[in-house]
Order: C-alpha cells, then structure tokens, then sequence
C-alpha cells in the first residue's frame, strides 16, 4: 500500500497554512515508514498529479470552509470531498478540485480518500495562525495520526 499525506495551504495566508504547517510538524516529530510519504503540497494544484498517481491511499489535511465555529475539526471521506471544496476558501482549492478531476479522469483514483481539516477563522496576509486554529493544531495532528493507525500504520516518534 502506497499513502500520501498531502498538505495544502499558503504560509503567508493565516490559517489557510494549517496543511503545510501540520505536516511540517509531523515530519519534524516523526519516523514514517516505508510507504508513507508526508508532502508539503503547498499550491502546486495540478503539479501534485504524479503524487497522486502513485498514492493507493490520499489522506489531505487543509484549511475548510464548512460555515462552522473557527478551529473545529472535520473528516471528510469519499464523495464528501469535492462537496466541502466546493466553498473555496483559497486559490489553491480550485487547483485542488482540477486536481482530483484530471486523476479520475486518468484513471488514477486513490481508492480510499479522506480529509482532515480545520474551519479557517482567518485567511488574512500573516504569518501567524489565528488563536483557535492554533489550538486546534494539536488535535489536528492526532486525527491524522489516528486516522493512519486505523488503517495500520504506525508513526514512531523521532529520537
């Protein structure tokens, strides 16, 4: 089994950074094993296609727009994904969508896609995240981090 990790986001966005910055932290914090790749897919949009192509498993951790109180958490599977980008909170989620479009369309579908993501509160030009998305970081990670268990992958803490 192949799995991809993908954040998303702009770090000079705000909370729209909540991707990048979620797997910059994983791979500070974390051994991953073979199989497993943790990608800073930042804005790239259709540049990720050949990531996409090798992943048998797509999990994406991203800013959301789901009308909800900033910092709440969500997981999103299979046909709930293109619905939740269908409020484009950034750029980058259009690219996104065209993304995921182009490796149906290439036969190229991951067959299990899932998204965890975090109700933006600010996609303001800063570079720091706003105060309850900061401390929706934390169980952000985890999610991801139990999501992977579930599916028996473990990531060990770096030394």
């Amino acid at each position: 089994m192949s799995v991809l990790v993908l954040g998303l986001g702009n770090l000079l966005m705000s909370d729209d950074s909540v991707g990048v910055r979620a797997i910059q932290r994983l791979q500070s914090e974390y051994q991953v094993p073979e199989g497993v790749t943790l990608l800073d897919g930042g804005t790239l949009g259709l540049d990720l296609l050949p990531y996409i192509e090798l992943a048998d498993t797509l999990l994406i951790i991203d800013a959301l727009e789901m009308q909800a109180p900033p910092g709440s958490l969500f997981r999103l599977e299979g046909d709930e994904v293109p619905r939740a980008f269908a409020n484009k909170l950034s750029v980058h989620q259009m690219g996104l969508q065209d993304l995921l479009a182009v490796a149906e369309l290439q036969g190229y579908v991951p067959q299990k896609l899932v998204v965890h993501g975090i109700q933006a509160g600010s996609i303001e030009m800063k570079l720091a995240l706003s105060s309850p998305v900061e401390q929706a970081m934390e169980s952000l990670n985890n999610a991801v981090i139990d999501e992977l268990a579930s599916w028996g992958i473990t990531l060990k803490r770096a030394a």
